[in-house]
């Protein structure tokens, strides 16, 4: 299923951390790392090369015990050696680890060295200036300590979509291996894609109840149980996260399935309106008095008021109620409206795959078009490209794109966006590409005004086309960048240029609501995957999500446009 080889990473990746933390042998840590790197790379999912038979250990840094241990994560969800290790370090370090530049080490130091345990423990040591004495810190690291501990505190305890799917996917695999389910849905925030998740909500029917239950129950990710009833069940997974299930009468389901995905604004609001209309709507159906008339279906809810029906997207409160109610609502993009994809990386930098592998992939999901936008020079740690490097490329893309048909290979740059505004590029070699997607990957802390000016500076360079991942944000890990986006927006119209919707899971940049004002604003923005390797072409889904959220239409993108149109554009 798709999301084993996301789990694998993740995991691997935490055992690294964990060993970290204890003090665990090197070697050991670096092949979990090493290793996590390699699945990401993989050509297809685990799951389907190990029902092929094929030998994991073929793959460099995968020896038969790493293997082993890919496998029992593709059939179980999660690895019993990490389930054990996780009892060994506190909970409160494993969290330390949220934040932006602490992995593994430095918290194992942070611990060792000044007996930092919880986040207020971290929070004292900054403040006081404790932390810049210890090798490896100093006085930014502490204001970076200090600004992650407050992002984390903002997003309270809510995990990023991206981070979680996987484990949600694979449970949802599980239960519908339960033939007494005759419906399941995925509810809550999960289902309307919100980009940071507190808890899973499932709804589930059948005829047997008790064996539903048990089947959930029997679920081997599942760390402890903290409610149980004949009809909602309460777990934590081995990951923290909290998952409800909930039993629902067929005839209710559709109602159900209405009241659990949310939100809350949007539900009070459609209740006010059932009972302008003499109705009653709740999670057990729809009421004339005390006679129930509906709600076996999600669509009964908004066809008993005359509305069109509300995608789970955009129910937050936020218009689609009269929106719905007049017939207006947008018909929002799905993926495939995609025509090709506008920001992807190769092995000339720091991508893990070639050119011509990229290309094939990208045919293979039908698209059009695809963009080799590598890293420029200031990126040294990505082995960016220099001039030089470009003009290379732009001549190897050239032969490649003749030896492959049915897919066009644009030539482009990621160019960074220099502190002063210019370009990281000189003109000479960015007149000569395709495409230029222009972001911010340093001087973050700039003030609104001097970061909001730097970037329409850059904007005046008449080679920039895309302002890549604007806010250059990480969920759960790193603040966007303080800029006026609305008066950032106005000056992209102004000159011709456009914004991503960058869909890698810790980024999803540009927001829900960003997308909307750009849509409001009338800047069209391109929808983008950030791609390292083939299997990161499937991260579109996370920004087709946030571009549902922002009411967006195919219209209001350009990479569903044909090539000459997008060239045209």
């Amino acid at each position: 299923m798709q999301g084993d080889n996301k789990l694998v990473e993740q995991l691997f990746s935490m055992m690294a951390d964990l060993l970290e933390i204890n003090g665990g042998n090197p070697f050991k840590i670096r092949a979990y790392r090493n290793a996590s790197r390699v699945v990401h790379a993989f050509p297809s999912d685990a799951s389907e090369l190990i029902s092929r038979g094929e030998d994991l250990s073929q793959f460099p840094g995968i020896g038969r015990d790493l293997a082993k241990k890919i496998e029992e994560i593709v059939k179980t969800g999660h690895l019993h050696v990490l389930d054990t290790l996780m009892h060994e370090v506190s909970p409160e370090l494993i969290r330390l680890m949220k934040i932006a530049g602490l992995g593994g080490k430095k918290v194992s130091q942070l611990h060792r060295r000044l007996g930092i345990v919880t986040l207020n423990d971290l929070e004292s040591a900054a403040k006081s200036h404790s932390i810049r004495s210890l090798r490896g810190f100093g006085e930014r690291s502490e204001e970076a300590i200090l600004k992650g501990i407050n992002l984390l505190k903002g997003y309270n305890r809510r995990t990023a979509f991206g981070e979680i799917e996987s484990y949600v996917n694979k449970l949802y695999d599980f239960l519908k291996s339960d033939s007494s389910i005759t419906r399941l849905t995925i509810a809550g925030s999960f289902r309307r894609k919100l980009e940071t998740i507190r808890d899973i909500d499932i709804l589930a029917a059948g005829k047997d109840p008790e064996s539903i239950v048990k089947t959930f129950l029997s679920y081997s990710g599942i760390a402890e149980v903290t409610t149980r009833g004949e009809k909602r069940v309460s777990v934590l997974l081995h990951n923290g996260l909290q998952v409800d299930l909930r039993i629902i009468a067929a005839e209710s389901y559709g109602a159900a399935l209405h009241y659990f995905t949310g939100s809350k604004a949007h539900n009070i609001a459609i209740r006010l309106q059932a009972v302008h209309n003499g109705l009653k709507i709740n999670e057990y159906g729809i009421f004339r008095g005390e006679k129930k008339i509906a709600g076996e279906l999600e669509s009964d809810v908004y066809d008993i008021l005359k509305m069109q029906y509300i995608e789970p997207e955009l129910r937050e409160n936020t218009g689609e109620i009269s929106a719905a109610q007049n017939g207006t609502l947008p018909e929002l993009i799905t993926i495939q409206d995609l025509r090709g994809d506008l920001h992807t990386h190769s092995t000339f930098t720091d991508g893990h795959a070639t050119i011509e592998e990229m290309a094939l992939a990208a045919r293979d999901k039908g698209y059009e078009y695809i963009a080799v936008t590598d890293h420029s020079k200031r990126i040294a740690m990505a082995h960016g490209l220099t001039e030089y490097d470009l003009e290379r490329q732009i001549e190897y893309i050239d032969q490649v794109a003749s030896t492959i048909p049915g897919i066009r290979i644009l030539k482009g740059i990621e160019v960074d966006i220099l502190e002063d505004g210019s370009l990281d590029l000189a003109d000479s070699v960015l007149s000569k590409l395709d495409i230029r997607v222009c972001s911010v990957h340093s001087y973050m802390r700039l003030s609104r005004r001097e970061q909001t000016d730097r970037i329409i500076r850059a904007m005046d360079n008449r080679h920039f086309n895309i302002l890549a991942h604007p806010t250059s944000r990480l969920i759960n890990g790193r603040a966007p960048i303080d800029i006026d986006m609305e008066k950032v927006m106005h000056a992209a119209q102004q000159r011709n240029c456009y914004l991503e919707v960058n869909s890698y899971p810790d980024r999803m940049d540009l927001n829900g609501d960003h997308c909307r004002m750009a849509k409001n604003i009338g800047i069209m923005v391109s929808i983008d995957t950030d791609a390292h390797s083939t299997r990161d072409l499937d991260n579109m889904r996370y920004g087709i999500g946030q571009a549902r959220r922002g009411w967006l239409e195919p219209d209001n993108v350009i990479n569903t446009r044909c090539y000459d149109e997008l060239i045209k554009l």
